[in-house]
């Protein structure tokens, strides 16, 4: 063979590197662009969902009136953790919502480590390994806990429940399919809310909010304010 053949590997047409050139930039996104503007590093769906690890983010509002609640019961000071719930990480790290930068620590509990990109406030979470965590994760340490399970399992629920009850101080919000209900009721005394939250794509199981203090989500019927 001549030096052109190239070892007899065939090159690909310039159409055919442009395809792939185009698949690859649509999906191999890692982590916020770094270059941005703070709230779009912060944006809901900066990392993309991956659906092989159970991923669906929450709609723009849903994200909003969740975090705009935490942030309330949290108070002046108030320490918040997101496990398993990064748009509502990234919707209080946006810096719009009023009295979230009164807050002292916002974390995010996620097993993704793409939300490494986020620094000291990323906090690996196996919840298979429920008390497994990082300095930045202290017991009873957080005014309000948010949680949402990646699957809809009597034993992921219970391990999340560990999780939850080991960094709270008090407060807990969970969000996690109604057919959960009875089982977060045993586990972390939580009452459904009226409240609907909704994904960016639509979810075949219904998918409801669980408080286990007084809160406006527990009258509040609708995924916008």
């Amino acid at each position: 063979m001549s030096d052109s053949d190239d070892d007899g590997v065939p090159a690909l047409s310039a159409h055919t590197l442009a395809a792939l050139q185009e698949f690859y930039s649509e999906t191999r996104r890692t982590g916020p662009d770094h270059g941005a503007a703070p709230s779009d590093q912060f944006a809901v769906g900066a990392i993309e969902e991956d659906w092989g690890m159970s991923q669906f983010w929450y709609s723009d509002e849903t994200a909003t009136q969740l975090a705009e609640e935490v942030v309330r019961e949290a108070g002046e000071g108030g320490r918040i953790a997101c496990v398993s719930a990064p748009s509502v990480y990234q919707k209080l790290k946006q810096g719009a919502l009023d009295g979230s930068h009164r807050l002292s620590a916002v974390v995010v509990l996620e097993y993704d480590r793409r939300f490494a990109a986020y620094g000291d406030d990323f906090v690996f979470y196996d919840y298979n390994e429920p008390l497994s965590l990082a300095a930045g994760a202290a017991p009873r340490s957080f005014d309000v806990v948010l949680a949402d399970p990646p699957y809809l399992s009597e034993e992921c629920l219970s391990k999340v429940a560990q999780t939850v009850k080991y960094l709270s101080k008090g407060k807990v919000l969970l969000c996690t399919g109604a057919i959960m209900e009875k089982l977060a009721k045993e586990l972390l005394d939580v009452t459904m809310c009226s409240f609907l939250p909704e994904h960016n794509r639509n979810l075949s199981n219904e998918f409801r909010c669980f408080v286990n203090y007084p809160s406006r989500l527990l009258t509040s019927a609708r995924s916008t304010v």
